[in-house]
């Protein structure tokens, strides 16, 4: 049988195997040990007389239970580290002194037949032995691993792949990726002065103006972002700086979800587009976020949404009660329903239900039933052309529906009522857009009727498009780029705001516990993107080159397809000039026109008739009149008309 047959053999074998393997390995160590000690303090080959065996035979039975006290048989030697080293280091002293006190207490330290000297000749060896051999082993089957990979097609052309970053992730990312032979890392990159030049893992740490150096040395086409600790606007600038380079840029998870679990170190993926905003998320309010959820009873509907799951997710973190999940779709509720219950340890009772918020009778019910306190409302159509096309359901869900929820909120007397809006409900040019500010509306009429609101608060968030929501653009550049292209983009000049998820929910709850009744909240959004920037962007970042006029032979296109029905080039936040400060700094009080519940409640019956009966035309010159701003971009949609 061969080393190498015997190596994988090893390997193959159980735990316990291993475990009794190596101390029978390290029994004969300690001996052989011992006797070299001897060998060397009289400088000739040591014979001990018979009546001195019991000392070689002594030191594995004291030696032996202190190497399994400090673990040393607990290690995985091919993962053996430095810090496994040390542990070598203490448990052979400790075991020396033992062993020197129990002689010394024989008598035989008296006798001479343990010089002094022995001892430390003994560590040293000892350390030679039980430490050198594991280092040794380490290095072999590593060694192993490689020449089995070099054998498998797949892994013997892993790809060669930079990594930005030289801390602590990069070394581990770097081990990481040579022990599971995912991809060949060549090297780093850092911007540290004092880790440029030195050696971590065996691979060497350049500047950044070494990139490019690098990338035609080792023909590198991927480089790995390892720094998750720093703040996105450092992300977005070192992003940059690498955008002009032919490199497919993949990054680290973030700490906290290397913390929690969710991911591994070597869970690397692409650049979230968060990153590309550059900007820093704000701290929440505690006292906001936990205002109108800790020990109370929440309800989300449209729970298995985009926005909806979201809010669950940080809902279920802030201790309520009770967290009644209402979904019209199955599946989405089975979904959402699944992950929390992966965190029913926080507590919390889960609560499923499937339902529409158009059946005001069944909503009414789950509130009467459960005691709700607190209800999000992110139950909506939310897609721009389709409801375009379906006009009729789009008014029922969007606009009836939160009516429904609204009312039967006054009669479980729910104390607080969150309604998720959005920036096309702003000067609508879209039916969607219209139909949000139309429920806008509808709360807002509530809220100022003292007879009808009950002691329900109403309030309205208002925000922009969320990063990688159902829907989204970016989801879908990311798709036509792994197709090979292209992307289609509607417009050139058309631009959008845009949140991360997380951050959208995290401030609509806080956002929900400032409300007095009848507050329209608007959430900072920062700076607007233009679309196809990030389109660019996405396709340098993929590691391909745009194909143009001026690179003919690019991989991948950029190709403008029109406006869609109901879309329009910009998007604004605040239908007047009237808007105030709140205690948080992303979040504005718009002060904006209210209609009366009389005149409301009028305007919703024709609307709701003219929807009955299917006219498509009627409907559309409802909204116009009453909508303020409502300037359809296309005609009629409707594709039932």
């Amino acid at each position: 049988m061969t080393i190498p047959a015997i190596s994988q053999w090893f390997l193959q074998r159980p735990r316990a195997v291993k475990r009794a393997i190596t101390l029978a390995v390290d029994f004969v160590a300690i001996i052989l040990a011992l006797w070299f000690a001897f060998s060397l303090r009289y400088s000739t080959f040591y014979q001990p007389e018979a009546e001195q065996l019991w000392i070689f035979l002594l030191a594995p039975v004291v030696a032996i239970p202190v190497f399994i006290k400090f673990g040393l048989y607990r290690a995985i030697v091919r993962y053996l580290g430095m810090r496994a080293i040390w542990t070598v280091v203490k448990a052979t002293t400790l075991y020396t002194l033992i062993f020197a006190v129990i002689i010394l207490l024989s008598g035989a330290e008296l006798t001479g037949v343990v010089p002094r000297t022995v001892y430390g000749i003994n560590i040293l060896i000892l350390l030679v032995f039980v430490g050198g051999s594991r280092l040794v082993a380490r290095w072999w089957f590593s060694q192993l691993n490689m020449g089995i990979a070099g054998q498998h097609p797949t892994i013997h052309h892993a790809a060669p792949v930079l990594i930005y970053g030289a801390g602590e992730s990069g070394a581990q990312l770097a081990v990481a990726l040579k022990m599971a032979h995912q991809l060949r890392p060549v090297a780093f990159i850092d911007d540290e002065p004092s880790l440029i030049g030195q050696q971590i893992n065996g691979l060497n740490v350049y500047p950044f103006h070494k990139l490019s150096y690098l990338i035609e040395k080792y023909d590198v086409a991927e480089l790995l972002l390892a720094m998750p600790s720093v703040g996105r606007s450092r992300r977005n600038d070192i992003i940059r700086l690498l955008e002009p380079y032919p490199l497919h840029v993949r990054t680290l998870p973030s700490l906290s979800d290397i913390a929690k679990g969710k991911v591994r170190v070597t869970d690397v993926q692409e650049v979230d587009i968060a990153d590309l905003l550059g900007r820093e998320q704000v701290l929440p309010i505690d006292k906001l976020l936990q205002a109108n959820i800790r020990g109370k009873v929440v309800m989300v509907t449209g729970a298995g949404g985009s926005i909806g799951s979201e809010l669950c997710r940080q809902i279920i973190n802030l201790a309520p009660s009770t967290l009644v999940l209402f979904e019209l779709s199955e599946y989405s509720l089975y979904a959402i329903e699944q992950e929390l219950n992966a965190l029913a340890d926080r507590g919390v009772t889960i609560v499923a239900l499937l339902g529409s918020v158009q059946d005001q009778q069944r909503v009414t019910a789950v509130c009467d039933k459960f005691s709700v306190n607190t209800i999000y409302h992110a139950a909506a159509y939310k897609h721009v052309p389709l409801v375009e096309h379906n006009t009729s359901e789009g008014i029922q869900n969007n606009v009836f529906g939160t009516l429904s929820c609204a009312k039967a909120a006054i009669a479980a007397k729910v104390d607080t009522f969150v309604l998720i809006s959005t920036d096309k409900a702003v000067r609508p040019t879209n039916t969607m857009g219209a139909t949000k500010r139309l429920a806008e509306l509808i709360l807002q009429a509530l809220a100022e009727s003292k007879e009808l609101k009950g002691q329900t608060r109403f309030t309205m968030v208002r925000f922009g498009n969320v990063l990688g929501s159902s829907g989204s653009v970016v989801p879908l550049f990311r798709q036509q780029i792994a197709n090979g292209g292209p992307i289609t983009v509607t417009d050139p000049r058309i631009i959008r705001y845009f949140m991360t998820i997380p951050e959208a929910a995290e401030l609509v709850i806080q956002a929900g516990a400032m409300g007095q009744g009848g507050d329209v909240f608007v959430l900072d959004m920062g700076e607007p993107v233009h679309i196809v920037d990030m389109a660019k962007r996405m396709i340098h970042l993929s590691g391909y080159v745009e194909k143009d006029d001026d690179h003919p032979e690019g991989d991948i296109e950029i190709v403008y397809t029109g406006l869609r029905p109901g879309e329009k080039l910009y998007e604004e936040l605040l239908i007047g000039d009237k808007v105030s400060g709140t205690e948080h700094q992303k979040i504005m009080r718009a002060e904006e026109n209210i209609v009366s519940w009389p005149e409301l409640s009028a305007i919703l019956s024709d609307l709701d008739a003219a929807n009955r009966q299917g006219h498509c035309q009627q409907v559309r010159s409802i909204l116009m009149d009453k909508i303020e701003g409502f300037e359809p971009q296309c005609d009629v949609e409707d594709l039932l008309k």
